[in-house]
């Protein structure tokens, strides 16, 4: 995680106690002395404790490994022998480095008993475990420094625990954000490693969850091609600078010089924040090292008394805190008051009253009355400007968010009057830019609309809840377009309701595609039915009474001959086969459109459907019906008969089984066509992704007539297709149309 850690971290002029770590150190020293001195019979008898630190980066901090040798000798009283390897982390995925690093690092620790491998970072975390086995077989690991998030699923093998704290990409990615909140683009930076395509990976996903920003990648790219690349970054930029320094690379242009010319241009963050702080960069979140050092000495204190690595569980630990240059944000005109609470300002120029209290005191003793009084009243007058400068920009922010919306914003009190209307509802109404406001809005509604829309306000302004409504709106074209107007309550600071905040969005272009739609439909099986009910009559009227002449015609033939018995024989096949056809002819016309449907109903024209389907296929079909009207509209009678066509002929398709029931039924206010079998069903679910024609064709069909279709069925459990449709009075009006007609009556009564 922390791939370099500058001199700012431990010494900036700002950070708390700086002159603590050098103390600390000498204070370690004195007393490791002082305890060797009064101790020195007593140890010289002890085995030293030996314990190799690996550091992933080639970059010397020495302040890091005086903590953690700290860390490690306090947590054990016998002497301690520190091993001390530094890796490149950016070439441990080339084979040859690692085959060569693997082979130094055997040669020099082959005689040498490790207690404890101690590693800082992911690269020396892959590197040790991939190789536990032949350069420190059976020495427990413990590690720190690791993004949790890098090692899900990540399988390290026995003897492996440490502290691995959630990196803070997500607080700074948040943090850079809101600081920026007019940023339209996000550039990361970095040197393409593999160990950068993970931290990419993460800023990546954060930003998918943040507001839409559009996001740019200038990794491994020279100093030169990357600063032209920077030159190019639209001015509402934030950049994120992964470079950081390695020894075993020395561009022409450092590292702090391509941050420099970064900085000058674009705000600069980091996910690790103690990169770009002191450079030019504005900072990020980062966590407490001291902590994370301690908790991974007492892990091994634990190994030390005998407890296995794997036995200890990786700790997930990490106090975040906001690091940045007080200098930026002079800079960037970030005032410190949108940090969160208990960020880091390093760099901070004194104040008037650092620099000169002495005076400031001696002028207090002198005239404290009035410096009191007046001080009493800048702090008032601060204060309210303060307040004032907050509630402006409020306002503003709401103003340029509202008028940028692709929606009409609008705004009532608690009576209901309109108290303000966005410019795109302005420039909708009309050139008058008072129209609108108070109870003119009304004026834009559609007359059928108005009640309507009326009584779902007053309901809502009484039950103090949001709601939505449809209506047509008067543009200023003339043109009344159809609005979807969803709305909020709104409350004062004291808790009081204090009207609604909504907006509405043009859905007339919607509405008319989904009429459309349902027209086209109902246009495509009109047509289809008007095409069957052609090929029926002709097959009908013209091919089976030919067939019937044809077989009048051999019967007299048949009379009349005096010829052998063979040509009888012939002529009687003959006969048959014309008498066959006819019969499948008259069959495949009732499928078409079956002329029962049309003279003697619903009910014969199924139960007919279902003897000859039975008889065709050398099946068993229940047919059974109950209080079924005999009359009923044509389209409803013509979508239950294909509706029974299409399940029978699926069902003895697909089922298996011979045995089949249809059964027509009828309540006080709807139809019901139930086509069962025990079959061998089917995965309904698996069968809506991959839906055949047949079963579009039946919902169709049923939606046109406003009616229901559901289909039951599991694999080995049969299936049961179910279709209800309401029934219409002599008006032509359903039931569920008057239902919502007497609704709507009451409420324009209340």
């Amino acid at each position: 995680m922390r791939t370099a850690r500058t001199k700012a971290k431990h010494g900036g002029p700002n950070r708390p106690h700086a002159w603590w770590a050098p103390t600390r150190v000498l204070l370690s020293i004195l007393i490791v002395f002082l305890s060797a001195l009064s101790g020195f019979p007593a140890t010289a008898q002890q085995k030293p404790k030996k314990i190799l630190i690996l550091f992933s980066s080639s970059n010397r901090n020495f302040q890091d490994l005086n903590d953690i040798e700290s860390a490690l000798r306090a947590v054990t009283s016998q002497p301690v022998d520190f091993h001390v390897e530094y890796l490149d982390g950016r070439r441990l995925d080339d084979q040859e480095y690692e085959e060569g690093l693997v082979e130094v690092l055997g040669h020099t620790y082959r005689e040498v008993n490790l207690d404890l491998v101690f590693l800082q970072s992911l690269p020396a975390l892959k590197f040790a475990t991939r190789n536990h086995d032949t350069l420190f077989p059976g020495v427990p690991i413990i590690f720190i420094d690791v993004d949790s998030g890098s090692i899900e699923g990540m399988k390290m093998g026995p003897g492996v625990t440490g502290v691995a704290p959630p990196m803070g990409i997500h607080a700074s990615v948040n943090l850079a954000l809101q600081l920026h909140p007019n940023a339209n683009t996000v550039a990361i930076i970095s040197a393409g490693a593999t160990n950068d395509e993970y931290f990419l990976s993460r800023i990546h996903s954060e930003l998918l969850h943040q507001r839409k920003v559009r996001v740019i990648d200038l990794v491994g790219l020279p100093s030169s091609q990357l600063l032209e690349k920077i030159a190019a970054l639209p001015p509402q930029t934030v950049v994120f600078f992964q470079l950081t320094p390695s020894e075993s690379v020395q561009p022409a242009m450092g590292v702090h010089d391509i941050l420099a010319r970064v900085s000058q241009r674009l705000p600069t963050y980091s996910l690790f924040p103690y990169n770009v702080v002191g450079f030019g960069g504005v900072g990020g979140v980062s966590y407490d090292w001291q902590s994370e050092v301690s908790v991974a000495a007492q892990m091994a204190k634990q190994v030390f008394s005998g407890k296995r690595p794997e036995d200890i569980p990786v700790i997930q630990y990490a106090r975040p805190q906001v690091v940045v240059d007080w200098r930026e944000l002079q800079r960037w005109h970030i005032p410190e008051s949108a940090l969160p609470a208990g960020s880091l300002v390093l760099y901070r120029q004194p104040t008037f009253w650092e620099r000169d209290r002495n005076y400031i005191l001696a002028a207090i003793a002198v005239i404290v009355a009035q410096a009191l009084l007046i001080a009493s009243l800048l702090w008032q007058r601060y204060r309210k400007r303060r307040a004032e400068a907050v509630l402006r920009e409020s306002e503003e922010r709401f103003r340029v968010m509202a008028d940028s919306a692709p929606a009409l914003v609008w705004m009532c009190d608690e009576h209901g009057k309109i108290t303000y209307l966005n410019e795109r509802w302005i420039a909708y109404a009309g050139p008058d830019p008072d129209a609108g406001y108070g109870d003119t809005w009304l004026t834009f509604i559609h007359p059928d609309d108005v009640k309507n829309v009326l009584s779902d306000l007053w309901k809502a302004l009484k039950d103090q809840k949001s709601f939505s409504k449809e209506y047509r709106l008067h543009r200023s074209d003339g043109v009344y377009r159809w609005m979807f107007d969803v709305a909020s309550p709104r409350f004062n600071g004291d808790g009081t309701f204090a009207g609604f905040i909504g907006s509405a969005i043009d859905v007339t272009d919607q509405k008319l595609a989904q009429q459309a739609l349902e027209q086209v439909s109902g246009r495509l099986i009109e047509a289809q039915e008007k095409e069957r009910t052609r090929i029926a009559r002709d097959l009908h009227d013209d091919i089976c009474q030919r067939l019937a002449l044809l077989s009048m015609e051999l019967e007299q033939a048949k009379r009349d001959s005096t010829g052998r018995v063979s040509a009888t024989k012939n002529l009687e096949d003959i006969r048959q086969h014309c008498c066959e056809i006819a019969e499948d002819v008259q069959s495949l016309s009732h499928q078409l459109h079956s002329s029962k449907l049309d003279y003697l109903g619903i009910v014969a024209a199924i139960e007919g459907f279902c003897r000859e389907v039975a008889k065709q296929h050398n099946v068993t079909v229940d047919f059974a019906e109950s209080n079924f009207p005999q009359c009923m509209a044509k389209d409803v009678s013509l979508c239950l008969f294909r509706v029974a066509q299409e399940s029978l002929h699926n069902a003895i398709k697909y089922s298996g089984t011979d045995q089949f029931k249809v059964h027509l039924s009828a309540t006080a206010d709807q139809v019901r066509l139930e086509v069962t079998d025990a079959g061998a069903g089917f995965d309904l679910e698996e069968t809506k992704k991959n839906r055949g024609l047949g079963l579009v064709s039946m919902q169709e069909r049923v939606h046109l007539v406003h009616g229901r279709l559901a289909v039951e069925s599991k694999p080995g459990m049969g299936t049961k297709v179910i279709a209800a449709v309401p029934l219409a009075d002599e008006n032509g009006h359903t039931t569920e149309d008057e239902t919502a007609k007497r609704a709507a009556s009451l409420r324009e009564t209340s």
